[in-house]
């Protein structure tokens, strides 16, 4: 047998160092040598390191027992990080669109890593911001579709996506601990595994990894559990209570040491009498049964609580079956409390151990085949499958370690470096939301440009998949630029016009614009929560100022065929007569063309009208008149079919030039309405400045 065929695996756990010697041959591992021996102190606590130098003298001590008995020289090691001491959160996160999208594979990836990064700010937070930490597994919980749950999401349209993910991560220290302490041992490690992965190798084949079953491994301190589905683990999680909850349950009732009352919790698995000596010296006997009701409170507490975490792993359902394996789930009656608790038939609740190791062959006549010994062997096991579960790759000149899930892409780099989802994926600039008439409008950014990634040189995407001590460059993506738009881009100003009969001749003119009670300029840049709204109306002095003549004050103005001054509101189709003080030349843009602005049934005269009545008349409009209630008084409006908001200041002495910087507030019925709405028998509309009510 060649010495590169053989692997070395330690499991170093809170308790004691199990070392196993071995080799794969087809499809069977040998165990040629195995060795276990306990911490003298408490050198280690819930499955991290405290005391290097003791761990490392306890490891170098079973390195060099597993020596004597192989006649090997062993300086490669495997080894495996404890699931207790993963840290698992558990967040929301959602993803808008600037407008309805059809949601795409890549989208629902985007929004796993923004679930990731989240995931690492809120640990962060919990931690110590010393500590690196590596994502060893993430899942999705629950889509969300415009704020409702959902299984699916891709290929259906949607406004907003969200997910809860549950994103578990390995402490660097933890990681640096292990190196360390098989340092000091005099060896290197070969291969780093999670205890749960390594369990998983042996008590669930691969081909049952597409079902969703959960694995629990109850040891002394904690029960480890993982849940798969796929073909892959999804999810990792823990509870503070194993073993040692029932053998101090032993230590009080039958006033023993610890190790004794592990003696007898043990010898209680096997059923019969069970003698043993307690702290005075007297001798006691006593059944299995007079165990397995003193614990059985404490077993159940544990059932119910590992159950709960499965569920809360699963996304808040039960799975199809567990396996069970470490000596805390040997209890008698835990199987079937944890099968009741998950609401399964107690058949797929099972404690795995001799009948998951066909293929391992002990070649040491005192070994036998336990549960206990699944995660050993399954560090070796791991060692032939994935060779190194840390790759490193050099990320912008830098090298770089990552926990290799078997699923690294060039985004799991970046976030390990620092990087966010926002500078990974490309980013519209900010939008504006502003209102024109009360109707909501928004000018869009620019799309920015996407990140742009190289690796050994080469182009690729930000998905691509890492390779072992690759090149990877990679310059983050930008922020388009912010929505910019003034007021000359909006239609109502560039499209829509107020038409007057000045003199006789028909004028155009556009609108002016209030923004924020405020008169602006068509330069005017719009800006984020901008109240804008076309005045449906001209001054006398601004429509001449506009047509660019000047009034004689000598002579009387006439609006509507009524004495009015140059302060004096005109709207839609008023009629305006005027002197000026200069010969006016009616020609030019502002003059509209034959027709322009008047219903298709208008008919010109054969003299020009001189009142807004002769106007109708000429236009044969069905006049009608109608009822309405503004501001609390009953009203009429008259000498039009149709109306619009505007008419009512025919009625009502309100000048709304007069803001001060107040905002005007009009309604139809109680709802906030623009200018041109239509009017109706019986509305009943308000005018007023907001500040005044």
């Amino acid at each position: 047998m060649e010495k590169k065929d053989i692997v070395f695996g330690l499991d170093i756990g809170t308790r004691n160092v199990v070392g196993t010697v071995g080799y794969l041959d087809g499809d069977e591992f040998h165990v040629i040598a195995q060795n276990l021996k306990e911490h003298d102190t408490r050198a280690m606590l819930d499955g991290q390191i405290h005391d290097i130098a003791r761990v490392g003298a306890t490891c170098e001590d079973v390195k060099v027992e597993l020596e004597q008995m192989t006649g090997l020289t062993l300086t490669e090691v495997c080894i495996a990080a404890a699931g207790r001491v993963l840290r698992t959160v558990t967040t929301h996160v959602e993803m808008e669109y600037p407008e309805e999208t059809v949601v795409t594979g890549e989208d629902l990836h985007t929004l796993d890593m923004m679930g990731i990064e989240q995931a690492g700010k809120e640990i962060k937070g919990d931690e110590d911001n010393k500590y690196k930490f590596f994502c060893v597994g993430y899942s999705t919980v629950k889509y969300y579709l415009n704020g409702d749950p959902f299984t699916s999401l891709e290929d259906h349209k949607a406004d907003v996506i969200g997910e809860d993910i549950i994103v578990t991560f390995l402490p660097e220290d933890v990681v640096d601990g292990l190196y360390a302490a098989v340092g000091k041992a005099g060896l290197s490690v070969a291969n780093l595994t999670l205890e749960p992965i390594a369990a998983i190798n042996v008590a669930i084949p691969q081909n049952f990894r597409m079902l969703n079953i959960a694995l629990i491994d109850v040891g002394a301190g904690t029960s480890d559990i993982c849940v798969t589905r796929d073909g892959s683990i999804i999810a990792y999680g823990m509870i503070p209570m194993a073993g040692d909850e029932l053998t101090e349950v032993l230590v009080h009732e039958y006033l023993v040491d610890f190790a004794t009352a592990e003696t007898i919790k043990r010898a209680s698995t096997e059923g019969g009498e069970i003698t043993y000596e307690d702290i005075m010296g007297i001798s006691h006997t006593i059944s299995s049964e007079d165990v397995w009701k003193l614990t059985t409170p404490i077993m159940q507490k544990i059932a119910a609580e590992v159950a709960s975490k499965i569920k809360e792993l699963n996304g808040g359902k039960t799975v199809s079956a567990a396996f069970v394996v470490g000596g805390g789930g040997k209890i008698h009656g835990f199987t079937d409390v944890l099968a009741k608790d998950l609401k399964i038939v107690p058949e797929r609740v099972a404690l795995r151990g001799e009948e998951v190791m066909k293929s391992i062959i002990f070649e040491q006549d005192d070994i036998q085949k336990d549960s206990l010994l699944v995660t050993p062997i399954g560090i070796c096991l791991n060692y032939y499958e994935t060779k190194n579960n840390f790759i490193m790759v050099h990320f912008n000149g830098e090298m770089m370690k990552l926990y290799d899930n078997g699923q690294l892409t060039i985004v799991d780099a970046a976030m390990q470096a620092g990087f966010s989802a926002e500078q990974l994926f490309p980013r519209r600039g900010r939008e504006i939301n502003f209102t024109v008439n009360g109707v909501s409008r928004m000018i869009r950014g620019t799309e920015g440009e996407s990140a742009v990634v190289t690796m050994n040189g080469k182009p690729v995407g930000i998905n691509t998949p890492l390779e072992f001590n690759c090149e990877i460059e990679l310059t983050p993506s930008t922020v388009g630029a912010g929505g910019n738009g003034t007021i000359a881009d909006l239609a109502e100003f560039t499209t829509e016009y107020l038409y007057f009969t000045v003199c006789g001749h028909r004028v155009k003119c556009p609108k002016f614009v209030e923004v924020n009670g405020s008169m602006e300029p068509p330069t005017y840049s719009v800006k984020e929560g901008d109240v804008i709204e076309t005045r449906p109306f001209y001054t006398v002095g601004q429509l001449a100022e506009f047509m660019d003549v000047t009034i004689d004050d000598r002579y009387e103005i006439l609006v509507n065929n009524r004495p009015s001054n140059k302060d004096s509101l005109v709207y839609e189709n008023f009629v305006i007569d005027w002197t000026t003080t200069n010969q006016v030349a009616y020609s030019g843009d502002y003059i509209a063309e034959e027709g322009e602005g008047l219903p298709e049934d208008y008919e010109p005269a054969t003299d020009e009208p001189t009142n807004i009545t002769d106007i109708r008349t000429k236009m044969k409009v069905e006049t009608v008149d109608m009822p309405i209630r503004i501001n609390g008084q009953d009203m009429v409006l008259s000498g039009k079919k149709d109306y619009i908001f505007v008419d009512v200041y025919n009625l009502i002495n309100f000048d709304p030039s007069e803001s001060n910087g107040r905002p005007l507030v009009i309604k139809i019925n109680g709802q906030k309405c623009g200018y041109s709405d239509e009017l109706h028998a019986n509305d009943d509309v308000e005018v007023y400045w907001q500040n005044d009510v």
